[in-house]
């Protein structure tokens, strides 16, 4: 039996991590957010949360609150 193609190909693209970030900015329902390493992005879904609050976010939506003062760890590979 073939396998599909557009599955297989789709089957390789990388899956988007999930990122903590911090609110710096809020406009309606979209936030500016900083990353720990100096990045900066967008992301739908603010809902009531405020300016400083730590978030999940990926594929630029925010999916939920983040534990405050996590440790960041980092690993170079």
């Amino acid at each position: 039996m073939g396998r599909n193609v557009y599955q297989v190909f789709i089957d390789l693209l990388p899956v988007t991590p999930l990122q903590i970030a911090t609110i710096t900015a809020i406009d309606g329902d979209v936030a500016g957010l900083a990353l720990p390493g100096g990045g900066v992005l967008t992301a739908r879904g603010v809902g009531s949360r405020v300016v400083g609050d730590e978030v999940f976010v990926r594929d630029g939506v925010i999916e939920g609150d983040a534990p405050a003062g996590m440790p960041l760890v980092q690993l170079q590979i």
